[in-house]
């Protein structure tokens, strides 16, 4: 067993997944009933605890976890979002997990390791006061901090960047060769060293530019992914699909075109969004791409949110929502994970979900090089 951990936000467990049998589950927490159900299903123990986790104490917290993993929402620090930021009642349920972690401090047994996962957005929140706060709680909590920016799509066929905060309790050695004097890409591009750059000279001495190799390139397809035939959801009619395709502009129309001109099968996605025209007024858009990535999924609020599939073949062209299945295979989701058969509730488990593959290797190439060079102990002289 290398760690154990708690899972805060965990959704239906992907963290978990990425982190795998060598790792120890010893709390996990959601409030969303149907995704704790689907939590309980596949992992089978008592692990979960669904309540709000401002309800939630550290008396519920068995043992002393090696390993803290937040997922806070996104909501108020997303650029679609309100701009609510850490202060919103959505992206502020930060501040209960982290009163947990100050209490677990006070009891002598706060994580070695925390991490954050969230939206890109929280670097520019608040022209950067929400990640300087971040930060700053991290350097009062007596943790030094790093962050990366990890996209899916080096993994998967999904277009899904996010910011990772990973926090290293003070006392706890960085192995040689974990941290690097300046950033690097792929994992610190230019918003990320903004950001950095912008922070007060007292939190930049905590920084830690985490040193990642370069992922293989991925050899997984979007059309890899996709079903002939998926059971809970059907192909437009001829009709349902012409009027999705006259929903795009002419920059669409031609990606369209190029598509149909490749004279083989093609796989693209399209998103519906709201977009003003050239008077100024607001109207729908079905705006398509065909590079191989499947746009970001994201929670179905309505249905403009929900991902449709486009299947280009010569002439012919078919379109339908994407299926609940594939969305879970777009984060890395094994076909044997037991989805919730409500098809809103299955894609709004995985649109809310980390991508298991990011976590696995942000385990590899940070998490555990620390906890086992943590339980090197040196030879007593004889």
């Amino acid at each position: 067993m290398i760690g154990s951990f708690y899972e805060f936000f965990a959704g239906g467990g992907m963290v978990r997944a990425g982190l795998g049998e060598r790792w120890s589950c010893l709390f996990a927490n959601d409030f969303d009933r149907k995704k704790a159900e689907t939590y309980r299903l596949n992992w089978r123990d008592d692990a979960m605890f669904c309540e709000d986790i401002r309800h939630v104490t550290t008396t519920r917290l068995p043992g002393a976890a090696d390993l803290a993993w937040a997922s806070f929402p996104c909501q108020d620090l997303s650029l679609a979002g309100g701009g609510a930021g850490l202060r919103g009642a959505r992206s502020g349920t930060f501040w209960p997990f982290w009163r947990l972690v100050t209490t677990l401090r006070g009891e002598s047994r706060a994580p070695a390791i925390i991490a954050l996962e969230n939206v890109c957005g929280t670097l520019t929140s608040h022209r950067g006061r929400d990640f300087e706060e971040l930060c700053r709680v991290f350097a009062e909590g007596e943790y030094r901090y790093g962050a990366l920016i990890a996209d899916a799509a080096l993994f998967l066929p999904q277009s899904r960047p996010r910011l990772i905060l990973v926090a290293v309790r003070d006392g706890v050695t960085i192995p040689e060769g974990l941290s690097v004097d300046a950033p690097a890409p792929p994992f610190h591009p230019k918003t990320l060293r903004v950001a950095v750059g912008g922070l007060p000279q007292e939190l930049k001495r905590d920084w830690i530019w985490w040193s990642l190799s370069t992922p293989q390139p991925r050899n997984l397809a979007l059309s890899d992914l996709i079903e002939d035939e998926p059971p809970d959801v059907s192909w437009h009619t001829r009709e349902q699909t012409a009027a999705l395709l006259g929903m795009m502009s002419d920059v669409n129309l031609e990606k369209l075109r190029a598509a149909k001109s490749e004279g083989r099968t093609i796989v693209g996605t399209v998103y519906k969004r709201t977009r003003r025209d050239e008077d100024g007024r607001r109207i729908q858009r079905a705006e398509a791409r065909f590079d191989g990535l499947s746009g970001c999924l994201r929670t179905p609020v309505g249905g403009s949110s929900r991902q449709l599939v486009v299947v280009v073949k010569g002439r012919k062209v078919r379109t339908r929502l994407i299926s609940s299945r594939e969305t879970a295979r777009l984060m890395g989701l094994p076909d044997e994970y037991v989805l919730p058969a409500n098809y809103n509730e299955a894609y709004h488990l995985t649109g809310d979900g980390v991508a298991i593959p990011v976590v696995r290797f942000l385990a590899d190439q940070v998490l555990e090089p620390i906890l086992l060079h943590r339980d090197v102990r040196p030879r007593q002289a004889a």
